[in-house]
C-alpha cells in the first residue's frame, strides 16, 4: 500500500512552525563560529609537538562542512589536522551531530599503522582513563557509540584493546559529550576538542 502523502498534524504544526527554523539558523552559525575557534586553537597548540605524520601531509590542510543527513540528522564538522590521500588517514574530527552529541575523532589508516598501534600500547596508561573510546566499526565513518560499536580505553582494558587493534586496519579513538555538558553549552567547543586531541597525543609523537 503506497505511503499517505497527506500530512499529519504533527507534521502540519512542524512545517508551520517559522521560530523553529530560525532557532535552527541561528544555532547552525553559533556552531560554525565554534568549530572556526576550534581551528584556530588547534592551529596554536599543533606546533608545539612532533607529529607522526604520513607522506605529504600538510600542516595546514582542513576542512569545515555542513550537511543534512547523518542518519537523517543534520551534522557540522571541522578537519583539522586533515589527511585524507593515497590510502593514508592522519586526520583530527570535530563533529557536531544534531540530535546525538558532540564527537572528537582521531582518524588514522595506512602505512604509519604499525607505529601508531606500538605507540598506544606502549604508552597506553598515559591515553587511558581520559574518557577515550576505540571503535570497533569496520569503517571510520560510523559514528554510533555505545555496546558494539565502541570499546573504552580504560587502565584495566589494556589487554582487550591490544586484541582489538592487532587485527584492524585502521584506528579510530573518540571521545563524545552531550548537549548539556556545560562546557558545550558555554561555547567551550575549542577548548574541548583541544583537550580530547592532547589526550590522544601520545598514539601519534615522537
Amino acid at each position: 500500500m503506497p505511503q499517505s502523502l497527506a500530512f499529519t498534524d504533527d507534521e502540519t504544526t512542524l512545517l508551520a512552525d517559522a521560530q523553529l527554523f530560525r532557532r535552527k539558523a541561528v544555532i547552525t552559525a553559533k556552531i560554525r563560529r565554534m568549530l572556526e575557534g576550534t581551528h584556530r586553537a588547534l592551529q596554536a597548540a599543533l606546533p608545539v609537538v612532533t607529529l607522526m605524520t604520513p607522506p605529504g601531509f600538510d600542516s595546514k590542510a582542513h576542512q569545515l562542512v555542513k550537511g543534512e543527513h547523518l542518519e537523517d540528522f543534520p551534522y557540522q564538522y571541522l578537519d583539522y589536522p586533515k589527511h585524507f590521500q593515497n590510502g593514508h588517514t592522519f586526520t583530527f574530527r570535530t563533529l557536531v551531530w544534531w540530535g546525538h552529541y558532540v564527537v572528537c575523532a582521531l582518524l588514522l589508516e595506512g602505512g604509519e599503522l604499525r607505529q601508531y598501534k606500538q605507540q598506544l600500547l606502549g604508552r597506553y596508561h598515559q591515553v587511558a582513563g581520559r574518557g577515550l573510546e576505540l571503535s570497533l566499526a569496520p569503517a571510520l565513518w560510523e559514528w554510533k557509540r555505545g555496546e558494539g560499536y565502541t570499546f573504552p580505553i580504560t587502565h584495566d582494558r589494556k589487554a582487550q584493546i591490544a586484541a582489538i587493534v592487532a587485527e584492524r586496519s585502521l584506528i579510530k579513538v573518540l571521545r563524545c559529550f552531550s548537549f548539556e555538558d556545560v562546557n558545550i553549552q558555554n561555547g567551550q567547543l575549542p577548548h574541548v576538542a583541544c583537550e580530547t586531541f592532547q589526550a590522544m597525543l601520545p598514539i601519534v609523537t615522537r
